[in-house]
């Protein structure tokens, strides 16, 4: 018999054995297991916290481990096959949640517990989570009437499609670009790392030239380098316009999707008795209202307002003088401030980058670490979804605390941007230790390719405080010395203050 890989919760994620047929059986049992969990705990006198909370946290984390696993590899390693079975299975694990959310039984189970003398008797992090609890449920719609939790349910199918959608015609249209330069004078300006990444791009596809794509590593060096203005703005309105009505293929274009997400979180919101979904968004967050947000917006703006202007009318003025640009175009903008930066200052981004090496930026970041929390951090085993990802343990007087994947480069199929995200939560369930996983993911520039041979990587500063920034977030998962999984590390934290963390590692 064939081991499925996503009902393997002895340790870590077995991604050497994953298949994307293995989604749609295992979610299925995962599925099946918890409406039974959930079934048996409706039938039940128990509102404790033992005979209540922990059965249904343990059941309903099971499923999200999994379904983690694979919303994780097909935001780095998309394939037809697994997009398919992430997509089909999607409907279905939506429709669990927000059956739980309006599940009216457990809803009175835990405000009753919330009234019970045992509430009095739980630590603070319990508290804390039984109180989340009630709070989404009045979230997810379980005070509505039976007619409203209909809509409601479609709407949350709806929003978990569209969303999805909108990823992918990002990640499609961002994948099928590309931009083939044959005439290396056209590269003037474009450090020599920058064209030998190009190079092997090219070699890559089985293409001559140097070839340029919509990845953040790609086609930025471009915009602050190229001192061909053509090929600045053909790169940026290809990127700017990417998954719209105005890119290159119909078929990504995100602009009805935007309308029918904000038409649905519209109405949700008015079901749940709010007047717009900014104020949904905000019920678990520290901002007490949306007007208060835009208070401290607007109060921002007005006081970088002058600032800005006086920027841009210095830089409009150095491009008209030294680089001969009458018009400040957008495609202008990054190319003009680096030569303006050069000029003033003798600094460039590019010399930079020969103080950041991979390992040097890897390994005085782990100093860091270790020298701030007394730990240790060791290179580790464990399956890998890419050869490019590495795994590491963190230990504590000889003791190991937690784990992550580190995914740095970009790639196709791999979606843009930089996030850490939980594979595993701590949690201490009556002495049984479980530490916590983290992923950590970035997309910077691959190391070249030289004659078969890989260089070393070399980082922007930019790239280093991404990094920074990410490891953050991890830290905070991975440090984290609460024993209750619904609060640990990341876990419950309000979305305005879980940036603390990443922002104290810039």
């Amino acid at each position: 018999m064939t081991t499925n890989a996503l009902l393997d919760f002895t340790d870590l994620p077995r991604f050497d054995l994953f298949q994307p047929p293995h989604v749609t059986p295992a979610i299925t049992q995962l599925l099946d297991d918890a409406r039974k969990t959930v079934a048996q705990l409706e039938q039940s006198e128990a509102i404790g916290w033992d005979t209540f909370v922990v059965p249904l946290e343990a059941v309903t984390e099971r499923l999200g481990r999994a379904w983690g696993v694979v919303g994780h590899l097909n935001a780095v390693v998309d394939t037809p096959e697994l997009r398919a079975a992430y997509n089909e299975n999607l409907p279905k694990v939506t429709e669990f949640w927000t059956e739980l959310g309006q599940n009216l039984k457990l809803f009175e189970k835990y405000k009753a517990l919330q009234a019970s003398a045992e509430y009095t008797t739980l630590s603070s992090a319990r508290q804390r989570i039984v109180d989340n609890a009630v709070r989404d449920f009045r979230l997810g719609g379980a005070e509505l009437a039976d007619a409203e939790k209909v809509r409601f349910a479609e709407i949350q199918e709806q929003l978990a499609a569209l969303s999805t959608r909108f990823s992918e015609n990002v990640l499609d249209a961002t994948n099928a670009y590309e931009l083939i330069i044959d005439d290396e004078a056209r590269l003037a300006g474009l450090p020599e790392d920058v064209k030998q990444a190009a190079r092997t791009s090219a070699e890559r596809e089985g293409k001559t030239g140097w070839r340029f794509s919509l990845h953040f590593p790609s086609y930025f060096p471009v915009l602050q380098y190229a001192d061909d203005r053509a090929l600045r703005e053909t790169l940026y309105r290809a990127n700017a316009t990417k998954a719209s009505e105005l890119g290159a293929n119909a078929e990504w274009d995100n602009s009805p999707l935007i309308i029918d997400i904000l038409k649905r979180r519209d109405e949700e919101a008015k079901l749940l008795g709010y007047a717009n979904f900014a104020e949904v968004s905000l019920v678990p967050k520290m901002a007490s209202s949306p007007a208060q947000v835009i208070q401290f917006l607007n109060d921002l703006a007005k006081r970088a307002r002058t600032f800005a202007e006086n920027d841009l009318a210095e830089l409009r003025a150095f491009a008209k003088t030294e680089l001969g640009l009458a018009q400040l175009e957008a495609w202008d903008i990054t190319y003009a401030s680096e030569k303006l930066r050069e000029q003033r200052y003798a600094f460039s981004e590019q010399e930079v980058k020969r103080y950041f090496p991979e390992h040097r930026v890897i390994g005085g970041l782990f100093r860091l670490i270790q020298n701030m929390f007394g730990v240790e951090i060791k290179l580790d085993c464990s399956p890998l979804w890419h050869p490019d990802v590495t795994f590491y343990r963190i230990e504590k007087k000889g003791k190991l605390i937690g784990q992550f994947y580190l995914d740095l480069y970009a790639r196709n199929g791999k979606r843009g941007g930089a996030w850490m995200d939980d594979a595993r939560g701590r949690k201490n369930l009556a002495g049984d230790l479980q530490t916590p996983i983290a992923y950590l993911t970035c997309n910077f520039t691959e190391p070249a390719v030289i004659d078969g041979v890989k260089k070393p990587a070399y980082f922007t500063h930019d790239e280093v405080i991404t990094l920074f920034h990410e490891f953050g977030h991890g830290l905070h998962h991975m440090l984290t010395a609460v024993d209750e999984l619904g609060v640990s590390g990341i876990a419950g934290v309000e979305w305005d203050a879980v940036e603390l963390p990443s922002q104290f590692m810039e």
